[in-house]
């Protein structure tokens, strides 16, 4: 056998290609079957803790009973973890928090155990549970960006902003656009205080943009900052440009570092205008604009949309002075989401 380098042999023609697309299929076989074994795991938690259930209502079984599983099963597997007595009971309430084997086997499944945990832990609504479990399984979001989610009560913020998109935008969008918008937004991650300045805020979320858009939710593509529009030979310049992938549509962020007023909303549709003219693509749908201010008196950005018809939306953001300090010290820093992003892409 020769001892000559394979880095060195020739390589045949359309090698390279027929190599990546192995790489592809053994990476997504990969993924296949570590998900058919977290399935198959959490199945078996889920039968587990119905039984507990079942054994302790019909026979009168008393809580003592994990502690005795708990041991018989270490023993009968000893290579096998997940046993303990905490986490059996983390099987009784997972069976109790989600009786429904169909629902079980077609959604809770697909989330890795401890995810479901953290669920059990800090949700004690079905309604609310299912709610980030879905999102959990939609966006593949990582443990801490969960308990990050659930911590900043990202349910509750979701499509509350003020908009004028039922009347503006045709369905099924105006209903996609509006649950794409929160009210407030949290810019915690800044490390800002409420005195901070308009360009002080625009420059910090540019900085930290990955944050940024985790906090505008799936689907937002970051185009640039301080874009230049040329209108009639004058310069103007948008705070923010986003794309947004699902939306099929440019989305015009304008902050305000007061409170609202209605005139803001003349210049927003002035950028709007231009980016439709200007930028936009023919099979683009209408842009949306969205007002980011301190604060806002919800009657009078109702009454300010009333007669527009561009698709607009008026929300409030949060600084760090906002949040409860027991929340400030329970989210994640910059670094800890930045690495659970960068690990979406391996």
């Amino acid at each position: 056998m020769s001892d000559r380098p394979v880095s060195l042999l020739p390589t045949p023609e359309g090698y390279a290609d027929w190599l990546s697309e192995l790489k592809t299929r053994i990476h997504n076989a990969q993924q296949r079957a570590t998900l058919s074994i977290n399935r198959e795991l959490v199945l078996l938690y889920w039968q587990i803790g119905r039984d507990i259930l079942a054994r302790q209502a019909d026979q009168g079984w008393g809580a003592k009973v994990i502690e005795r599983l708990a041991q018989d099963l270490r023993i009968a597997f000893p290579d096998m973890k997940g046993f303990s007595p905490r986490n059996l009971k983390y099987m009784r309430a997972f069976a109790e928090a989600w009786p429904d084997a169909e629902f079980v086997q077609q959604a809770a499944a697909q989330l890795p155990w401890f995810h479901l945990c953290t669920l059990m832990d800090k949700l004690k609504n079905r309604e609310e549970r299912d709610w980030y479990l879905a999102c959990a399984v939609e966006h593949n979001w990582s443990r801490n960006i969960l308990v990050m989610q659930i911590e900043t009560r990202q349910r509750e913020r979701s499509g509350k902003a003020v908009t004028n998109f039922a009347a503006s935008l045709p369905q099924p969008q105006s209903d996609l656009a509006r649950e794409s918008l929160k009210d407030p937004y949290r810019f915690d991650f800044l490390g800002l205080t409420d005195e901070a300045r308009e360009r002080e805020i625009e420059k910090a979320l540019v900085k930290h943009v990955t944050e940024f858009l985790l906090e505008l939710g799936a689907g937002f593509a970051f185009v640039g900052r301080q874009v230049l529009l040329n209108v009639g030979g004058d310069e103007f310049f948008i705070d923010l440009l986003f794309y947004h992938l699902k939306l099929r549509c440019y989305v015009v962020i304008e902050l305000k570092g007061g409170k609202f007023k209605p005139e803001h909303l003349g210049q927003l549709g002035f950028y709007l205008t231009a980016v439709d003219r200007q930028v936009k693509h023919e099979h683009d749908n209408p842009t949306i604009g969205l007002l980011l201010c301190k604060s806002k008196n919800k009657i009078v950005a109702e009454y300010a949309l009333g007669d527009k018809t561009q698709p607009m939306g008026i929300a409030e953001y949060k600084l760090l002075q906002s949040l409860p300090e027991e929340l400030q010290t329970s989210l994640p820093s910059i670094e800890q989401i930045e690495r659970e992003l960068a690990g979406y892409d391996e």
